[in-house]
């Protein structure tokens, strides 16, 4: 879980440089697109902007920041490949990485989706522009990395859960066998005392015993004074 956190982490700080150059990265698209005869259509796909890259894209400021789009793209499919692999979730996870795994198909239409507050990626966009080409594009990425973190939250959750209970019975058990114990402990000293007090019984029965022998008398002899 550590790992995948720390993965998350540095995609989300990748995408924090990536978003201080999105109106570098939509004019590249707009040169790309004029390029490529493709000024009608949104950009809806990766694969789309992977077609501008490599086959538009002459200048080397657009040719970098396309690339650090998909490169984000990229780490974050490899990112859900390998939770997917790593933590067996339930059906709850698994929804959440299934939208991720969709989202980021290359050839997902992402035309229509929007990131919504606190992301303000489709406010930086004229409305023109927000409304009909790149709306979809720079919302891609913030809405993935939503999804994912909500997946971390939810796994953590489940995970202390699945915790707590165990050691919950850990602390029921534990007072049982410390009872046990101190009963055993505490029943071995009457065992102790009942032994000595059947030998301080003998002892006194001997005592009495030999007291009450009959003692010895003093030959008779007549009153009088005697040397």
């Amino acid at each position: 879980m550590n790992e995948v956190v720390e993965t998350l982490r540095k995609i989300e700080q990748n995408y924090k440089l990536f978003q201080q150059q999105q109106f570098t990265f939509t004019r590249a698209l707009d040169r790309t697109r004029e390029e490529a005869r493709d000024l009608i259509k949104p950009v809806a796909t990766i694969v789309q902007v992977q077609c501008y890259k490599d086959h538009h894209c002459f200048n080397l400021t657009d040719k970098r920041i396309l690339n650090m789009f998909i490169t984000i793209c990229n780490d974050l499919r490899d990112l859900c490949r390998k939770v997917e692999m790593v933590h067996p979730g339930d059906q709850v996870s698994n929804a959440i990485l299934e939208k991720c795994k969709l989202l980021l198909n290359d050839s997902n239409d992402l035309s229509a989706i929007r990131a919504k507050y606190p992301h303000g990626v489709v406010n930086y966009l004229s409305f023109h522009e927000a409304k009909h080409f790149y709306g979809g594009v720079v919302s891609l990425i913030p809405i993935v990395i939503d999804h994912l973190k909500e997946w971390v939250t939810y796994t953590k959750r489940k995970m202390l859960h699945e915790v707590s209970p165990r050691c919950a019975i850990c602390k029921k058990e534990a007072p049982t066998s410390q009872k046990a114990s101190a009963v055993h402990l505490a029943a071995r000293p009457c065992v102790c005392n009942k032994d000595t007090v059947q030998l301080q019984e003998k002892d006194f029965q001997k005592f009495l015993a030999e007291n009450q022998r009959p003692k010895k008398q003093p030959p008779w002899r007549p009153p009088g004074k005697h040397p």
